[in-house]
């Protein structure tokens, strides 16, 4: 994509974002999932990725996403109507690697995601969400693997972009943009950002509406 036209995503996906965007329904297991009539756009991530401050970011509303003192306590696939009419539909995928989370919290995760990730044909591309401090961790594998498998296209965004040095974040992009060269269903370019100062976030927008196409 050319610069003129990466401009003119990034105005089209400014106006969308701007427009009504809200909260439809939480999931707890598939049969409660919504109709499968829209196109999807999730976001996951580790339990203190940063993940609720992001979607609240991206969509330019203080609490459209719960967030918590308590890693891990989402354990629900939270859907949020995008337009009017309906355009598509944020996905906020249950937080993962909470060191203290019990067994049978990790099992139903697993479940949950697996079997979503494998039988949503409206799913059209998954944010995984890294914290730049940090960079990839093993327990970011288990999703990637279950990305790869279920064929869902993927793509890393570095959160918290502003707490590290910019050389920094230069290594770490270009050390997880290494590692997905090495995974089939991943996307080859890395998004950094800061929900706090707003970094990447109309190149995330613009990414989002381009997932669409």
């Amino acid at each position: 994509m050319d610069e003129a036209d990466q401009t003119d995503r990034i105005e089209e996906a400014r106006r969308i974002f701007a427009g009504p965007i809200a909260f439809l329904k939480s999931a707890p297991s598939l049969k409660f999932l919504p109709d499968a009539d829209v196109p999807e756009v999730a976001f996951a991530g580790r339990s203190n990725v940063g993940k609720s401050s992001l979607i609240n970011a991206l969509t330019g509303r203080n609490a459209l996403a719960r967030t918590s003192n308590t890693p891990g306590r989402t354990q629900e696939l939270n859907f949020f109507d995008v337009g009017s009419p309906l355009r598509f539909r944020l996905v906020d995928m249950p937080g993962y690697g909470y060191a203290k989370a019990p067994k049978d919290v990790v099992k139903q995760w697993r479940f949950l995601v697996n079997d979503y990730l494998r039988g949503r044909p409206v799913l059209k591309r998954t944010h995984v969400l890294i914290d730049s401090r940090h960079g990839l961790k093993e327990v970011d594998g288990t999703l990637l693997d279950m990305l790869d498998e279920a064929a869902v296209s993927y793509r890393v965004v570095l959160t918290k972009a502003d707490k590290v040095k910019a050389s920094d974040l230069a290594a770490v992009i270009e050390r997880t943009a290494a590692a997905m060269r090495k995974r089939p269903a991943a996307h080859p370019q890395i998004i950094a950002t800061s929900s706090e100062k707003g970094m990447g976030m109309a190149e995330l927008r613009a990414a989002v509406i381009g997932a669409l196409d």
